[in-house]
């Protein structure tokens, strides 16, 4: 079954070149179907990867995080409890 993930950030203004730049150049991740960026406000934005199964995600996790490491200087905390990201994370269940 085919897995979503979304996660939700906050750019430091000063860091929004970059940040955009850096989601350019990354690559899609083994077994991700597909990946957005979506602007949500001035600075606000949502990722969404598509995958072959929640295994295929579960597998890149590491490099996932791996890549929010090469970017986290560029994102404002959007809590204590959150960090810098709002991830989630379910099974697809209708496409059109």
């Amino acid at each position: 079954m085919k897995h979503m993930n979304v996660v939700r950030f906050k750019v430091k203004p000063d860091q929004l070149e970059n940040y955009l730049k850096a989601n350019d150049e990354l690559a899609l991740f083994s077994g991700q179907i597909e990946g957005r960026l979506v602007k949500t406000g001035d600075y606000s934005f949502c990722s969404t990867g598509l995958w072959e199964s929640k295994e295929a995600m579960d597998s890149e996790m590491d490099n996932m995080i791996s890549y929010l490491d090469t970017i986290r200087d560029f994102l404002e905390e959007i809590s204590p409890e959150l960090g810098v990201t709002d991830p989630v994370s379910g099974s697809l269940i209708l496409e059109k």
